[in-house]
């Protein structure tokens, strides 16, 4: 990563409570924002900004970025990361609040992107209000889909329900007709889905 606000944002994040994305899954999502030309994207989860920044340089240059978490401390950080990168203060609005009760106060087909990495038994809300939230052709992502262990569920081992609810997603996204679906192997896994 060298050296950089971005660099400084990992250093914190990976002692923070909030795990950073790693640089692989932050390209694949600069990579999503820039070949949907993103103007306006949601992200759940601000953490130290980490997963912002790739978000950021991925879309439009005139675009806006709204990101939502219950730390002030990490928006705070999450804010000067952004503005070492060079990013003016017009282009992320931070709000500070559970998601759930922020999203719903959104407008409805208003964004490009949803990007999700936040409270993982709440991925199923999530999932509704991203529907919600996007225009037609925009781009869902859900991060850490791909956590379920290798070793299978029965009498000595049962999944943890962060485990239950991504592998719920994950059936409800494909087998959904009004999505088109792709999960991404890179990371803990990215689920993408484009509303037609």
């Amino acid at each position: 990563m060298g050296d950089g606000p971005l660099a400084d944002a990992y250093a914190v994040a990976s002692r923070s409570s909030a795990p950073p994305v790693d640089p692989i899954t932050g390209a694949a999502l600069r990579f999503l924002a820039a070949a949907i030309g993103a103007r306006s994207a949601v992200e759940v989860g601000t953490g130290c900004g980490v997963s912002g920044v790739w978000l950021l340089r991925g879309m439009a240059p005139d675009s806006i970025l709204t990101t939502v978490d219950t730390d002030a401390e990490y928006q705070n950080h999450a804010r000067a990361v952004f503005g070492g990168e060079g990013f003016g203060t017009g282009r992320a609005r931070l709000i500070r609040g559970r998601a759930l009760e922020v999203l719903p106060r959104l407008t409805d087909g208003g964004y490009d992107l949803v990007f999700v990495d936040a409270d993982r038994e709440a991925y199923l809300h999530y999932l509704d209000e991203a529907r919600r939230l996007l225009r037609p052709g925009g781009v869902m992502v859900f991060h850490g889909s791909l956590t379920a262990s290798a070793e299978p569920d029965g009498p000595l081992r049962v999944p943890d329900p962060a485990e239950t609810v991504a592998r719920e997603l994950v059936q409800r996204v494909r087998e959904d007709g009004a999505l088109v679906p792709l999960l991404m192997p890179v990371g803990e896994g990215l689920l993408a889905a484009i509303r037609p």
